[in-house]
């Protein structure tokens, strides 16, 4: 958190411009529908019962309805974050209203007050304190389920969540978790405070609240001014490691807020997108092998998987894999499609023999190169084996999948030798620079460490470098005369106002 207080902070601030931006539509369009349903009891059911809804779909899934829709930014997370908060500020404004007392309704009506009257003098004010008990409940479950906005590139305290996820970096985690809460927990209290406010005062907050909320909303958008005509997008992962953000800082003197996207030597969108690698002209990006890491007490058990998963090395270089991935993210074919296609062509296939012998656990992490290779293996485990599989994927980062297998909830999963290295090793700065120019040095190394240290193997590499990368559109970089990392800091150097 120290050493990374100015990015907490810039984080901290979006995290309460996106959970107020939210909050205040909800204010704005869910107080409106609870007094409606006070006034129409037939649509009081159909309105909860649809928020009621919303709320069981997990936020995740919710994410994934709206990226087609809306694509990803601030739009979509804003738009799950009101879905989210509607049920309780609708429910408390109806339940509030309800239960005002009738005789006082009665009074009210008896001394010529309109029915606008009633609602402003007199429902709203004595159903304040319930209807304030929803905001809060509204302002808790936005800075909570907030924290996904990084998925989908909305910023706030997700990204060092994510980050710290990936690289398997407790101290991250907590730099963003530990703000949340904090954020969390200081919101409630505020509002409670606004909540136990006198009636004479409650007709004013009712209209300062949505005033204060429309305040705070603008927060999220005080960090986001760009310096540059070229903008950036990369990975949690990318912004903690050494051959990325921490490289192009120190070694190129790029600053990466100002550069195109990172991505890696097998990824779909350079054929999608037409995109150019830059060179790396200065070797921060270390090749990485792809290889199976699998624990050492399920090859003593089942001593057959170690050549059976060996069947896939040497078979996939690069250009292989960089169109299998094309295919699951750009063509929609499933993965499982794309790894029985490939072993056939390579006539690795047989059909399952539907053996009882026993379960291999297999993982992945989040990505489409990692299904397509769990699905090779689980093809080829029960094609050759008498062996079942069980598919753990979608484990998330490095850390998640890491932590399964060393703790014996996975058996094997597909890992790369670099983030081994990187994000799970973590040796020194001499030892780094030592190994990272050969591909074999850093295999060997994190090979033998991995044994010595968690018993686990690796198996033989599959063939293809999955180093790190940055891109560019080929149009883009030929009008500009941009070839390499070099080129892109000078015309950026050059460049700026």
């Amino acid at each position: 958190m120290q050493q990374q207080s100015a990015k907490l902070l810039q984080q901290t601030i979006q995290h309460i411009g996106l959970t107020f931006i939210s909050l205040f539509i909800t204010v704005l369009i869910g107080i409106p529908l609870g007094i409606y349903i006070t006034r129409n009891k037939k649509a009081a059911g159909i309105i909860l019962g649809f928020a009621g809804v919303l709320q069981t779909i997990p936020s995740i899934a919710l994410l994934g309805f709206l990226i087609p829709l809306l694509g990803i930014g601030p739009i979509p997370a804003i738009t799950a974050l009101f879905l989210y908060a509607l049920l309780p500020v609708i429910r408390n404004t109806y339940t509030g209203i309800e239960g005002v007392d009738p005789g006082v309704k009665e009074a009210a009506l008896a001394m010529g007050m309109t029915g606008m009257q009633r609602l402003l003098k007199v429902d709203l004010v004595l159903a304040f304190p319930v209807i304030m008990a929803g905001i809060r409940t509204a302002t808790v479950i936005n800075v909570g389920v907030g924290t996904l906005a990084a998925y989908i590139a909305a910023g706030g305290l997700g990204e060092f969540i994510f980050g710290g996820i990936a690289l398997n970096n407790t101290n991250m985690i907590l730099a963003g978790a530990i703000p949340a809460a904090i954020l969390a927990i200081a919101l409630d209290f505020l509002l409670s405070l606004v909540q136990k406010m006198g009636n004479k005062v409650r007709r004013t907050a009712l209209v300062l609240l949505p005033l204060i909320s429309l305040g705070f909303s603008s927060f999220y958008v005080l960090p986001l001014g760009y310096s540059s005509r070229l903008l950036a997008g990369f990975t949690p992962e990318f912004m903690g490691r050494k051959d990325g953000d921490i490289g192009l800082r120190s070694i190129y003197g790029l600053d990466i807020r100002t550069v195109v996207i990172s991505g890696y030597s097998t990824d779909g969108r350079l054929k999608a997108y037409d995109l150019l690698t830059l060179e790396d002209d200065k070797k921060i990006f270390p090749p990485y092998y792809a290889a199976p890491v699998i624990r050492k007490d399920a090859l003593a058990k089942y001593p057959e998987l170690g050549p059976v998963l060996d069947k896939l090395s040497g078979r996939i270089n690069d250009s292989i894999m960089t169109d299998l991935n094309y295919r699951v993210e750009y063509l929609n074919q499933s993965p499982e499609q794309c790894a029985r296609d490939f072993l056939v062509a390579q006539g690795l296939y047989k059909a399952p023999r539907n053996g009882n012998k026993g379960v291999v656990r297999l993982g992945s992490k989040i990505f489409p190169e990692q299904y397509i290779l769990t699905d090779m293996y689980a093809m080829l485990i029960q094609g050759y084996t008498d062996l079942q599989v069980s598919s753990k994927t979608g484990l998330g980062g490095t850390k998640i999948c890491f932590e399964a297998l060393t703790h014996n909830q996975i058996d094997c999963y597909p890992e790369y030798t670099g983030t081994a290295l990187l994000a799970i090793l973590q040796p020194s700065a001499e030892e780094i620079s030592r190994l990272t120019p050969s591909r074999d040095s850093v295999y060997n190394y994190v090979r033998q460490k991995f044994d010595s240290q968690y018993q686990l193997s690796w198996l033989q590499p599959i063939g293809f470098n999955n180093a790190y990368a940055l891109m560019m559109r080929r149009s883009q970089a030929q009008q500009l005369e941009i070839k390499t990392i070099s080129d892109l800091t000078r015309y950026l150097k050059k460049d700026k106002p």
